[in-house]
């Protein structure tokens, strides 16, 4: 099973929840960004991350736009079920940038980062980090992992939602480089579930999107059949 759930903002207490009782060794709980727990390298947040990878089933996260990147860069990167990760410790791992995964028997693409929206009161390596911002190379290595599965997924997990999602959601047409490459990776791939955190909202969007910030949902639960949207002919396109 592969559970989901928005930002934890270092609350232990997430991890507390009676759904979770049910995860197993094989199984996954994936945060949407802004994990939080890698923060102050203080003797308490070692702790907790030694707890946190101690768990039963598996504590994975993609990056937000509140993670320390200067500690979180420290963990070596290696593989872990076909893709790039950082093990932070035991059970406990980023997924890195435009990867895919196999977890649970279900196919997963990765792509944290985000972009902070106003950046004024906030300092360069205190509280905030130029690399959250994905950069080209990280985007243009999602596109080709997933050209290498032929475009076809399971699940999608990010921090940052796709443009049509957030002017939806949120009525903004403001949308920055991330958004849009994620309407390009929408454009392109057939999947079953798209996961995303940063709006703190906890919304279904029919028939395949889940906006996830505190309640903890069963993604291989949906009962979405895979299908991929139909896409407007060229043919028939106004000049």
């Amino acid at each position: 099973m592969i559970y989901i759930t928005g930002d934890t903002h270092a609350d232990f207490k997430r991890f507390k929840d009676p759904a979770l009782k049910k995860l197993k060794k094989q199984d996954a709980l994936i945060i949407c960004g802004d994990f939080g727990f890698i923060w102050d390298d203080s003797p308490q947040e070692r702790k907790l991350l030694k707890k946190i990878g101690k768990l039963p089933y598996n504590v994975l996260f993609v990056e937000g736009s509140h993670d320390n990147y200067d500690l979180l860069e420290k963990y070596e990167v290696s593989e872990w079920c076909g893709g790039k990760t950082r093990q932070i410790s035991g059970r406990l791992r980023q997924l890195m940038r435009g990867q895919v995964f196999e977890i649970a028997e279900k196919t997963v693409f990765a792509f944290g980062g985000g972009q902070t929206d106003d950046t004024y009161e906030l300092k360069e390596g205190v509280n905030w980090w130029q690399r959250e911002i994905p950069n080209a190379e990280e985007l243009a290595e999602g596109m080709a992992n997933l050209e290498k599965i032929g475009n076809d997924v399971d699940f999608v997990v990010t921090y940052e939602p796709p443009s049509r999602m957030q002017n939806f959601l949120i009525g903004s047409g403001d949308s920055n480089h991330i958004n849009n490459y994620l309407s390009e990776i929408y454009e392109k791939i057939s999947f079953k579930g798209w996961f995303f955190g940063k709006l703190h909202l906890n919304k279904i969007v029919p028939p395949k999107y889940y906006a996830v910030y505190d309640n903890i949902v069963q993604a291989d639960n949906t009962k979405v059949k895979r299908k991929k949207e139909p896409k407007p002919s060229k043919q028939h396109k106004t000049e």
